[in-house]
């Protein structure tokens, strides 16, 4: 269709629609259809007043109490219709009007636009509801008014050919829909699958995060070969545009793309998984999520470190939870010599025995390692059984304890003492001494 041919139907269109104005059954209908309206919203303001669609849809299944949400709000618009199909039936039968045209048109319309909204309930997103709401509604009315296949053709009269690509508004449009409706069905289909994987027993955490994320790819991938090859798209004509991706893959997104294969690696041979507790240089924390780019660990004071994928694959990584959950502390501590080590061993290991979150597969060691200057010097070592409480709060709980029976027991920790000298009266020559006690 030329632009001669777009003009000539435009102004077709305008006579057909003056000679329509000018005919007093147009005016009658419109009447008609402002009545029922504001006896629409009337009836519509009642039933809401006198009806909660929580209570109506109480006991009901998902499915259904969405239902009766849906039709409770949009009981103006169905009130609308079939008050305005049964204005149309009386006039038409009692020859008032010959056809009732408008009357019928808008009661499809108003029908259209319920069945639309009835669909559209089950996205989740209100700014996608009423875009496709509208996009669905606005094809619905071409088509009720018989001009859809004339849009459709002036939509495909203009054009840009790229190579052996024909670029169309009409083509623009089915793309952009078709992959919305796609992208829909995918995340719903995504979410299913995500939902069986995360409840397998039999797959490790890391197995499943790698499941979900290929499945999301691949319905992914499928959906955009489907709508390409359903607008007749010859995916062949995106092979420059795959080359150049190519060559930026190769340049610019060599970060992204390492740190992607190493995702890919890390999930395959699970060296890590969410929950792992990871010291990665400088940083140390629980593994809260894994993504294809990066991996997510709670520090534990309310910071989330994003390390690259990459970093764990060629750094040196400390896993404290690679096989088990447990971990060995160790408390260095002091006496003077006035105490008896034995004593003091005995006391160290009892404390350690009875703290809450210490694992019992070990008994707990207290080793003397050194006869210092100030003192004689002991480690004592204990084994966590969940780091999930974390070591450092336990290792806290045992040095507590220590310092409290060392008191009740006259034990006294050594800690140095400085004493300073002046000789003479002259200022100051100083000796320093340091003692302990």
């Amino acid at each position: 269709m030329e632009w001669d041919d777009i003009q000539r139907a435009l102004q077709a269109a305008v006579r057909s629609a003056e000679a329509y104005l000018v005919s007093p059954w147009f005016y009658m209908q419109a009447g008609i259809i402002l009545t029922v309206a504001g006896l629409s919203l009337a009836c519509a303001s009642f039933l809401r007043g006198r009806f909660d669609p929580a209570s109506l849809a109480m006991g009901l299944p998902a499915p259904l109490r969405m239902l009766v949400r849906v039709l409770m709000h949009r009981a103006g618009t169905i009130i609308f219709a079939l008050l305005t199909s049964i204005a149309r039936a009386v006039v038409v039968k009692t020859e008032l009007i010959r056809h009732g045209y408008l009357l019928s048109t808008a009661a499809s319309l108003a029908t259209a636009w319920v069945i639309i909204r009835l669909a559209t309930s089950l996205i989740r997103n209100e700014l996608v509801v009423r875009a496709v709401s509208v996009a669905a509604w606005i094809v619905a009315a071409l088509s009720i008014i018989g001009k859809l296949d004339e849009v459709a053709a002036a939509l495909d009269s203009v054009s840009i050919p790229l190579g052996a690509l024909r670029v169309t508004p009409l083509l623009v449009l089915k793309v952009v829909v078709s992959l919305g409706i796609a992208m829909w069905l995918v995340g719903l289909v995504g979410n299913f699958f995500e939902t069986r994987i995360s409840r397998s027993r039999d797959l490790t955490p890391s197995v499943q995060v790698l499941l979900i994320k290929m499945v999301r790819l691949l319905l992914m991938v499928a959906a955009f070969a489907v709508v390409m090859s359903a607008a007749g798209i010859d995916l062949s004509a995106f092979a420059l545009f795959s080359g150049a991706i190519g060559v930026g893959l190769g340049f610019g997104l060599q970060k992204i793309v390492a740190n992607f294969i190493s995702g890919v690696i890390l999930l395959a041979d699970k060296s890590v998984k969410p929950g792992d507790l990871i010291t990665i240089g400088d940083s140390s924390g629980k593994i809260s999520a894994m993504n294809t780019r990066y991996i997510s660990v709670a520090a534990g004071d309310g910071r989330e470190i994003l390390i690259p994928n990459e970093d764990l694959v060629t750094q040196r990584v400390v896993n404290w939870t690679y096989t088990n959950k447990n971990m060995l502390v160790k408390v260095n501590f002091a006496t003077n010599y006035d105490a008896d080590p034995n004593v003091v061993c005995r006391l160290a290991i009892d404390i350690a025995s009875k703290t809450a979150n210490v694992a019992t597969f070990k008994a707990p060691a207290c080793l003397l390692t050194e006869f210092a200057e100030t003192g004689m010097k002991f480690a004592l070592t204990f084994w966590v059984a969940d780091l999930d409480v974390g070591a450092d709060n336990v290792k806290s709980e045992v040095m507590l304890k220590l310092w409290s029976a060392f008191k009740n027991e006259g034990i006294r920790v050594p800690y140095p003492v400085r004493e300073i000298r002046v000789r003479g009266g002259a200022l100051p020559v100083e000796t320093v001494i340091e003692t302990s006690t």
